[in-house]
């Protein structure tokens, strides 16, 4: 069941953006498929996979009607340091899955089914139950919507030098902002999620002279003790922040033609547990 349990996780996770959640879908399946497995299954894994993505529909919808109107970012997987049994290279970019919360759950469902593991509309069909035409209709609307909201976006896995981000955290720590300022782009998009425990600076901030401020001043504020590790999250480079030994901090960076456009920081406790157990400071 562990080998299924591997096998599933990047469908349930692609679609639900929690690790906690994934999890959760795939073992009500497979304690569900307990019940069938000695009936006639022709395609085990097949079963679980269509299983298991609409268990992580469903949930999906019954957790974004429950959020609040705070804003609400992914949980990070560290992708460099994942289980070797999962596999890593169907964990879609943070940053697509940030744009992906602006789907409905079934587009979602049908975007990451043909972008990240290749299937045609005919297999999406029948994992969804719906007609090809009806999974084109809902390919086209997802991605018309994706590039409305951000161009460049893309859930390839571009890998981006140590150096770069080793670069920004001398500049931060130094308060060079001139340097600053060269590395980001002029339209930079900050943002931050803290959960329920924690009231962060500011949710999201746009421009450039705003993100080098309020960088700054969190960095001088609150982050000048803690241990900081250059790692990878999501394929993407990213910062971790440790407080006396707890991760307290995940920066997840976007990077186009050498400029930073986006920084999504995750402050939520109970996001950061799979990079605990995964990355040790």
């Amino acid at each position: 069941m562990e080998d299924y349990q591997n096998k599933l996780f990047p469908y349930a996770y692609n679609i639900l953006g929690s690790a906690d959640d994934a999890k959760d879908a795939i073992q009500e399946i497979l304690i569900k498929y307990q019940d069938v497995k000695n009936q006639a299954v022709q395609n085990e894994m097949g079963y679980l996979v269509r299983s298991v993505i609409n268990e992580s529909i469903n949930l999906k919808k019954k957790r974004q009607m429950g959020l609040s109107n705070a804003l609400w970012l992914p949980e990070p997987i560290a992708t460099d340091a994942t289980d070797e049994q999962i596999d890593s290279s169907a964990i879609i970019s943070y940053s697509m899955m940030v744009l992906l919360e602006k789907l409905s759950p079934k587009e979602r469902a049908v975007f990451i089914l043909k972008e990240a593991f290749g299937y045609s509309h005919q297999e999406i069909g029948l994992v969804l139950e719906m007609t090809l035409e009806n999974s084109r209709k809902l390919l086209s609307r997802g991605r018309s919507r994706l590039r409305s909201l951000k161009k460049g976006v893309s859930i390839d896995h571009a890998k981006v030098p140590k150096a770069y981000l080793e670069r920004y955290v001398d500049s931060i720590r130094s308060g060079d902002i001139k340097n600053l300022e060269q590395m980001l782009s002029e339209d930079i998009m900050v943002s931050a999620d803290g959960g329920d425990e924690i009231q962060v600076v500011r949710e999201l901030t746009r421009g450039l002279k705003a993100a080098v401020k309020l960088l700054l001043y969190v960095f001088k504020t609150y982050q000048q003790k803690n241990k900081i590790v250059v790692t990878e999250v999501n394929h993407q480079p990213a910062l971790l922040y440790y407080q006396d030994g707890v991760l307290v901090n995940c920066q997840i960076f976007q990077i186009e033609d050498g400029k930073i456009v986006q920084i999504h920081a995750q402050l939520a406790s109970n996001k950061l547990k799979a990079l605990k157990s995964a990355i040790n400071p």
